[in-house]
Formats: structure tokens, sequence, C-alpha cells
């Protein structure tokens, strides 16, 4: 999967706005991750779902890397 087809899935999720949340990218970045076996970037992306889920903030840190995995 690439940086075009993450967002098109990202849009295609959230309708026509496209705006895509933290949590929703860390669901397409834990897949790949998951297959590569970057279980650094799976415990991030964890975190991210994680925080989404219950309200709370995501680390900024997490947040980067889910948001330049697939650069």
């Amino acid at each position: 999967m690439d940086v075009s087809d993450l967002h098109s899935r990202l849009a295609d999720r959230n309708g026509p706005k496209g705006d895509g949340s933290a949590a929703d990218a860390a669901w397409l970045v834990v897949d790949a991750a998951s297959d590569l076996g970057d279980e650094v970037a799976v415990a991030a992306c964890r975190r991210v779902i994680d925080a989404g889920l219950t309200g709370r903030p995501a680390a900024s840190c997490d947040l980067q890397l889910v948001q330049d995995y697939f650069r």
C-alpha cells in the first residue's frame, strides 16, 4: 500500500470530507506495520487507536510516526 492508497481509503471511510482522524490512519498503518513485523510502529498505532477510543489525546511522537509511516 502506498500513500495514495492510504489517502483514498481514508477518504472513502470518512465520506466526502476526507478529513480522517488519527485513529483511522493508525488502523491502516497497524495493518502494514504488523505485516512487516515492525513492533515499534504497531505499539505506537495501538496507543493512537486507544487514545481515539477513549477520547484522550495521543502522544505527538506516536501521531508523527503514524503520519509519516508511508513516506
